[in-house]
């Protein structure tokens, strides 16, 4: 059993590392802040100068136009929009059909939220909210269970490599073929499919899908959105399934950068906690110190006299 001093020396031992740790976030964040804040400040300036200087530019040529009148109708055209609805054509996005209504739920209780979409009566925003209260655990089960049957699937691959390749014993080799295969199936060809159906360019397919697969979910892009398209009926559920294995997929990628760090971590630390345990016994006379042929020459020519392990 640890002595009593033992839980305060661990907790003050821990607060440089956490607080370090906190400045580190703090310091990105603020980073990532000025980063944006430089590139998407001018832009958005001159979307708005643009916008003003149309808006007014149609007052002053159609006098019959009223200011108000001109507000509630962009604010109509808004809310259609979100609703589905697109101007030009008077045609339906099909937001709320059966296939869509299945995409929104995969991408609520993956907790993706595009904000593309969202409910407008009371009684679905209330069902919205008991849905996602039980769907959101559900999703986090089943994509750990899909995590670790591919896990399983990696130590099987890794088995039957060590047992026809014994001699040669490639180290890695299992888990860099799944780490390729899968960013090749989740990362790599689905904005190819993108590209093909939405008319997105490449790197706005790529950045599509990490957004999606990190479950970031900005909205600025989201597929089965352009009214001038005609998508096929498989399209929402075959990106509804690459989203569920491949947040299941990204999630391993993370938690094993996640324990390289804290692997690390705890390496320094025990390799710091020995180094300063040797050397306060060496500082005392009491360590006992196994020396390789070359280091007991060594001492024996300066006339050092270690005292050898148990």
């Amino acid at each position: 059993m640890a002595p009593p001093e033992a839980a305060p020396t661990e907790w003050r031992c821990g607060l440089p590392s956490t607080t370090l740790l906190l400045f580190l976030y703090l310091s990105y964040l603020l980073l990532g802040s000025a980063a944006f804040w430089a590139l998407e400040s001018p832009l958005e300036r001159d979307f708005t100068d643009r916008l003003l200087k149309e808006k007014w530019e149609l007052l002053l040529n159609f006098t019959c136009l009223e200011r108000e009148a001109l507000e509630r109708l962009s604010e109509t055209i808004i809310q259609a929009y979100k609703s589905g609805l697109y101007l030009k054509g008077n045609t339906s996005l099909g937001r709320w059909d059966f296939v869509g209504s299945f995409f929104f739920s995969v991408s609520t209780v993956t907790t993706i939220g595009y904000g593309n979409l969202s409910p407008n009566t009371v009684a679905s925003q209330v069902f919205c909210i008991f849905f996602a209260l039980f769907g959101i655990p559900l999703n986090l089960i089943l994509l750990n269970r899909i995590g670790q049957l591919m896990l399983s699937g990696v130590h099987l691959c890794t088995f039957y490599l060590d047992v026809k390749f014994q001699p040669s014993k490639p180290q890695g080799v299992a888990g860099s073929g799944a780490l390729g295969a899968g960013l090749l199936l989740f990362l790599l060809l689905p904005p190819l499919l993108f590209t093909a159906i939405e008319g997105w360019t490449y790197e706005e397919g790529f950045y599509y899908s990490f957004i999606t697969l990190s479950t970031i979910g900005f909205g600025d892009y989201v597929i089965g959105m352009n009214p001038t398209r005609t998508y096929p009926g498989w399209y929402k559920n075959v990106v509804s399934l690459w989203i569920l294995f491949g947040m299941a997929w990204l999630a391993l990628i993370i938690n094993l950068c996640i324990s390289l760090v804290e692997n690390s971590r705890t390496l320094c630390q025990c390799c710091k906690t020995k180094s300063h345990n040797i050397g306060h016994e060496l500082m005392n006379g009491d360590a006992n110190i196994n020396l390789e042929p070359e280091d007991q020459q060594k001492c024996d020519m300066k006339d050092i006299k270690p005292v050898r392990l148990a």
